[in-house]
């Protein structure tokens, strides 16, 4: 039996967070930096209507995900995390991007125990189905309502993520600093069975 129960977000967090940016730069002719990112909502940054966002994402979401680059160091860490843990990847992608979120992982060859994908930021019902150790995440709304919910969660920083902690909440910075963490529950995990 694997050791922890590991979810984790995609978009933001096992990707680059700002890889979208050139894209929506050339389509809706702006000059947004990742600074400039600083709330989840894409529409929100550009100053354009939701429709006419999810009009480009409808577009260029497939491209999006395919070109995304994988965050520096998440490969080998979530490779060294299989071989202890169960990882369940959840993401907030609709059902129709199922093909190219397959293709990407299979392109990096990241392992996984499951893949969810709820077409919705509500990730509290699935993180209770898999009985979640852990949620690695990039939203703060998510993250706070995981918290809310009893879940330990890993924040990855980003600018449009800052804002006050709850104690169930660690903010990172990389993927080295999580595999420390988990590194860290785990032993702990290990000890208080052996003391029970």
């Amino acid at each position: 039996m694997k050791g922890l129960n590991l979810c984790i977000d995609i978009d933001g967090t096992i990707t680059e967070a700002y890889d979208w940016i050139p894209r929506v730069n050339d389509y809706f002719n702006t000059n947004i930096k990742p600074k400039d990112v600083t709330v989840y909502e894409i529409h929100r940054v550009l100053g354009v209507d939701r429709a006419a966002y999810e009009l480009f994402y409808a577009l260029y979401g497939e491209a999006l995900h395919q070109e995304a680059r994988i965050r520096k160091g998440a490969k080998k860490v979530l490779s060294n995390l299989y071989r202890q843990h169960q990882i369940h990847f959840v993401t907030a992608r609709e059902e129709r991007m199922k093909n190219v979120t397959y293709l990407w992982f299979s392109h990096h060859k990241i392992s996984m125990d499951s893949l969810t994908l709820l077409g919705s930021h509500n990730k509290v019902g699935t993180a209770k189905d898999l009985s979640c150790d852990i949620f690695i995440e990039d939203r703060y709304e998510n993250a706070i309502q995981l918290a809310d919910s009893g879940f330990e969660v890993l924040l990855m920083d980003c600018h449009y993520n800052k804002g006050p902690l709850p104690s169930d909440i660690t903010r990172v910075t990389n993927w080295f600093e999580i595999e420390d963490i988990i590194k860290n529950r785990a032993e702990k995990q290990i000890n208080d069975f052996r003391i029970a």
